[in-house]
């Protein structure tokens, strides 16, 4: 064989002895002969696939590709990718496509396994590295006694059940394997929860932030610690033919080695992060230096006698996590996860042969044995958490999470039939039972889990229907540490104080990608010396609140997909009863003033929690708001450009908070139509005042029109209430300047905006300025780029609007109240907790909400 290495190998120059339809049975022999790596050509005369490169290529696409379909079409009843990838692996094997002859021995023959099983085995490797650094080992310390019981119990029940009947049926289930190395794998197969797996379900179904979801992670983490530990047990104890004197060196070493990777290793890796510095990248020289230690603890740990993964997973759990360990994981992830891991999980369903499945009563037994350890995991989650005063409902949610299966439970399964400890038979019930009980996960969950939603009292829904020298709760979304800066000075223009206190939720939202990183951004609370993006983040907002009175600040991330991140948004806001939800703009300022996008899938967010928020919405568009001279000059200039409608008057409600600050000067700039006339049920309208407001007089008469029912007034009517209110209690405030300007198209809209004074740091805007289909704006409206801005707000972010302004763009929540209020208390006690929401891209109909400040004298 060895001068095949200069000429092109016969058609037969492997011997396999082995059955053809079985795939490396246990069992067989198989003699691999030197094949020859790249192939000749089609044109001379050879087939491609008889050489081993091309074979594994045109493998691994299948694979890979299989697994995508299979994660589509599973997609829409949300079942975690794991289940798509050991599917395609026994569709591909000899349970399925592998009993067409031709297929078997042309895509998948005996004699290209080795070149397979060797790549998948490094792709598990680096996998294990990957899960390691996702997770934290003083989580342990900080999951609390609760998990920490769950995760015991979780552990111990099944295990202990599950073996004991395994043991009662021992003559039936373990034939022809050792009966004990076979009870303690199959105890470990049945009590660990599969963490990554766990993480993405919970995310998939937004209940990652949830306090299930938070006991559940913190268990599952504790749970996977242990289940490695009990692996490595197992495998010292299960060789068959070692001596117990043997089994104990293999123990005592591995102790060594974990010893050796927390108190040698990690020092080092510590160091290594401090080296890095602030806001700069790990270089590529340290990066391949840690790589290549992963396949040198591999190595380690399959010398000692364990499997090479367990070394791998130590190794990972020692790396800080932070900086140092996102990157590590950003530069492997795709390639590991995306290709090299579905060929391991595709080795394990060619290994899972169905047609070898026989007898009724093995299989009945250990299916037997597989529910009642899950029975016992989910009943003694249920009775932890029932004790911990959590409900029956989220009991049962906590136990089909905990018994989620994965990643570890296949390679419990591979070790222990690679060891002849499981048979074929045995090895293929397992794989199909933890696939079915894994695919329940899921469907259990959404059903039986139901928050309670928290709507009772939820009424300040918008800020006009708020008083403005109350809380305002503001729930402020930031994508990256550049949307901070302009948060944070548009709450410092808020006037936040003791009297109005602003309760602020700083949501850090990351995209969900199916990355492990990203998990680990949610997840990780790293050291001061390597801090992650939700970090610098939170601590910006902390300082903040420590250097600010009359601002209190929760920080919380939310990972999720930006298809249905709106939904988790949402949810919050409504959870913490927000008045306001504050938007960065999609689009962020370049060096010579332009705008470029961010992400375009930012957009597309935007316009979803605009149509189906719960309360009002402000989209903050930056140019010049964040910048030093701006955030440290003593007066700021803010300008309300108003031309009526819900929206405006949430603006104005806005300004109203603003105009308590003694640095803030306000310009409201009303514009009218050229036939404008008052309505007539607000005299103080008629009355035509002067710029500035009149002292008293006309003004009682406004406010007893707030006891005329809702539903009879019109918008204008609503606007002239409410700027009159405004005014009224405004009166002799020097910081507030009040103009009308008359314009009868859109065309003078334009002109009158671009002559306005330059020197305001923030235009207010509503989106929906004026009535549907008004001259002032129709034709604004049909060249507008970003809908989401509105005609005015896009007007001055464009590239037309000569001057560099910093917008903030609002959008009133509006009541449709399906009953007119009869009394001045009724418009704010009586409505129902949750009324629909209106369609923010459709313009409401005359009969909207509320005039909405308060009703009654006392309202405001």
């Amino acid at each position: 064989m060895s001068e095949a290495a200069g000429m092109l190998p016969p058609k037969d120059a492997m011997a396999q002895v082995a059955p053809r339809g079985n795939i490396s049975s246990s069992g067989s022999v198989v003699c691999y002969s030197p094949m020859m790596v790249t192939a000749y050509g089609i044109w001379q005369g050879v087939n491609p696939l008889e050489f081993s490169l091309p074979l594994f290529i045109l493998q691994t696409a299948i694979i890979v590709g299989t697994t995508r379909i299979l994660v589509l079409l599973l997609k829409p009843i949300r079942q975690p990718r794991v289940i798509a990838e050991i599917l395609a692996g026994v569709l591909l094997g000899p349970s399925l496509m592998g009993q067409v002859e031709v297929w078997a021995s042309t895509m998948f023959p005996v004699r290209s396994l080795l070149t397979l099983e060797t790549v998948a085995h490094v792709g598990l490797l680096y996998f294990l590295f990957l899960v390691g650094l996702e997770m934290d080992v003083n989580v342990i310390k900080r999951s609390g006694k609760k998990a920490l019981i769950i995760a015991v119990a979780g552990m111990a029940l099944p295990f202990c059940i599950g073996t004991a009947t395994s043991f009662i049926f021992r003559h039936q289930v373990s034939k022809n394997v050792h009966q004990a190395s076979f009870l303690l794998f199959l105890g470990v197969a049945l009590s660990v929860t599969a963490f990554p797996v766990l993480a993405r379900i919970l995310a998939e179904i937004k209940l990652l932030n949830s306090d299930l979801g938070r006991i559940a992670m913190s268990a599952a983490i504790v749970n996977d610690m242990c289940a490695w530990i009990l692996l490595a047990l197992a495998i010292a104890i299960s060789e068959v033919n070692s001596s117990a004197f043997s089994s104990l060196w293999v123990l005592l070493s591995g102790v060594a080695f974990v010893l050796a990777c927390f108190y040698v290793v990690r020092p080092i890796m510590w160091w290594v992060a401090r080296r890095v510095p602030e806001g700069e990248t790990v270089s590529d020289l340290q990066i391949t230096l840690i790589l290549t230690g992963v396949m040198i603890a591999g190595v380690c740990t399959d010398a000692i006698g364990i499997h090479s993964v367990f070394g791998a997973f130590v190794y990972g759990l020692v790396i800080p996590s932070g900086s140092l360990g996102v990157v590590l994981i950003e530069k492997l992830e795709d390639f590991v996860t995306g290709l090299l891991l579905p060929l391991f999980f595709a080795i394990s369903g060619l290994r899972t042969n169905v047609t070898r499945v026989r007898d009724p009563v093995t299989v009945g037994l250990l299916v037997l044995v597989f529910i009642m350890a899950s029975c016992a995991k989910i009943m003694g989650t249920i009775l932890i958490a029932v004790s911990y005063t959590m409900t029956f409902r989220d009991g049962v949610a906590l136990g089909f999470l905990m018994n989620t299966r994965g990643l570890v439970e296949m390679i419990v399964l591979n070790i222990g039939r690679d060891k002849e400890v499981l048979d074929d038979e045995s090895f293929a019930v397992m794989v199909l039972v933890s696939v079915a009980m894994t695919a329940l996960v899921t469907p259990v969950v959404t059903t039986v889990y139901r928050p309670a939603r928290r709507l009772v009292g939820y009424k300040r829904r918008n800020l006009q229907r708020s008083k403005h020298d109350t809380e305002l709760r503001m729930l402020a979304c930031v994508h990256t540490t550049r949307n901070v800066p302009s948060i944070i000075s548009l709450l410092e223009l808020s006037n936040p104080t003791k009297r109005s206190p602003i309760f602020i939720y700083a949501l850090h939202l990351v995209e969900l990608t199916g990355r492990a990183s990203n998990m680990l951004a949610a997840h990780h609370t790293a050291s001061n010396q390597s801090r992650s993006t939700s970090e610098h983040i939170f601590a910006a907002f902390e300082d903040y609140e420590e250097n600010v009175g009359g601002v209190s600040v929760q920080a919380l991330t939310a990972v999720s997909p930006y298809q249905t991140m709106h939904e988790d948004v949402c949810v919050l806001a409504e959870d913490k009863h927000v008045s306001l939800i504050v938007l960065p703009f999609h689009k962020q300022q370049t060096v010579d003033g332009g705008m470029e996008p961010i992400n375009a899938s930012l957009r597309g967010f935007n316009e979803s929690i605009l149509s189906e928020a719960p309360c009002s919405v402000g989209i903050l568009v930056d140019r010049g708001l964040s910048a030093a001279a701006a955030r440290m000059a003593t007066v700021h200039h803010v300008a309300l450009l108003f031309f009526g409608g819900p929206d405006d008057r949430e603006g104005l409600a806005y300004a109203w908070r603003m105009v308590e600050h003694p640095g803030v000067c306000l310009t409201i700039v009303r514009y009218i139509p050229p036939d404008y006339t008052a309505p007539p049920m607000a005299p103080a309208r008629q009355a035509a005042p002067p710029p500035r407001p009149p002292p008293s007089g006309a003004h009682p008469r406004a406010t007893a029109i707030t006891i005329v029912p809702d539903a009879a007034k019109s918008e204008r009517q609503m606007d002239e209430e409410y700027l009159s209110e405004f005014r009224t209690r405004n009166v002799g405030n020097d910081a507030i300047m009040y103009m009308e300007q008359v314009v009868a198209n859109s065309e003078d809209t334009l002109a009158a905006i671009r002559n306005l004074d330059s020197a305001h740091d923030l235009y207010i805007v509503g989106r929906h300025p004026g009535e549907a289909g008004s001259p002032l704006t129709s034709a604004l409206t049909e060249w507008m780029e970003s809908p989401e801005l509105g005609p005015i707000g896009d007007l001055l972010v464009s590239s037309e609007f000569s001057k560099m302004v910093s917008v903030l763009v609002m959008q009133q929540y509006v009541i449709n109240t399906p009953q007119p209020a009869v009394g001045p208390a009724m418009p704010v006690t009586d409505d129902p907790v949750r009324q629909y929401v209106t369609n923010a891209n459709q313009r409401p109909s005359v009969q909207m909400g509320r005039g909405g400040w308060g009703g009654g004298p006392g309202g405001f």
